[in-house]
């Protein structure tokens, strides 16, 4: 048995806007457990697609980028992962853009593009434990993590977190625009053949409409801590 299959993983999965990443950057640094962002993973590789001037619908292309593109985390002094190298440079905010996510969305249901990130996202799970963030943690990468939580929120809270967001950052962009695009990533998300979105079996579903960051990851330590 791989030994690595007696570390502890929590998966947080939900749909795009839906706070996974801000709950499981609080929920890893009380638990004091490593932090897998894997959304991070598929925006690297739509920047670089970006970047090189690629098809995103090229799976072949994709593919092959998503194989020779190098990954690396630089830990935080918490010990969680916040800084992220592509081919050996610091892309920063860049990842956070609506582009980048959009190019993550549109690479994310090639077979050989999840297939390459697969074995780097099992490599992340060491002592003591592992928060992972994405669409198919708890399913796909992780399915036999003992905590698995599925967070969720309307649509229309979802996008007005993002405008907040994009505003706080001197972003303008308009709010209808958000909600039609947050429908639109959805849409692909819970109908792609490869890995959809959906509650892993056993996860518990967090609606955080209406919730604080505070009461979130309170419910989602409780599942951890019981």
């Amino acid at each position: 048995m791989n030994s690595s299959a007696t570390i502890p993983v929590l998966t947080i999965d939900g749909p795009s806007g839906s706070g996974k990443g801000t709950i499981s950057l609080h929920v890893a640094r009380a638990l004091g457990w490593r932090l897998l962002d894997s959304g991070v993973l598929y925006r690297a590789i739509g920047w670089v697609v970006q970047q090189e001037g690629l098809d995103p619908a090229d799976d072949a292309a994709v593919t092959a980028c998503a194989e020779r593109t190098r990954i690396g985390f630089v830990p935080s002094d918490d010990g969680s992962e916040v800084r992220v190298l592509v081919n050996d440079q610091d892309v920063g905010s860049q990842l956070r853009s609506e582009t980048a996510g959009k190019a993550a969305s549109a690479i994310a249901g090639i077979p050989g593009v999840r297939h390459a990130l697969l074995q780097l996202q099992l490599s992340l799970r060491q002592a003591p434990g592992l928060v992972a963030d994405g669409r198919d943690m708890g399913t796909v990468v992780f399915p036999d993590a003992p905590f698995k939580v599925f967070l969720t929120a309307s649509v229309a809270e979802r996008a007005a977190r993002r405008h907040k967001q994009l505003r706080e950052k001197g972003v303008e962009v308009k709010l209808e625009a958000l909600q039609q695009d947050l429908e639109a990533r959805d849409a692909r998300d819970t109908s792609r053949a490869v890995a959809p979105l959906k509650p892993a079996e056993g996860a518990v579903v967090v609606d955080t409409t209406g919730l604080s960051i505070d009461q979130v990851v309170e419910k989602v330590l409780a599942v951890v801590r019981g």
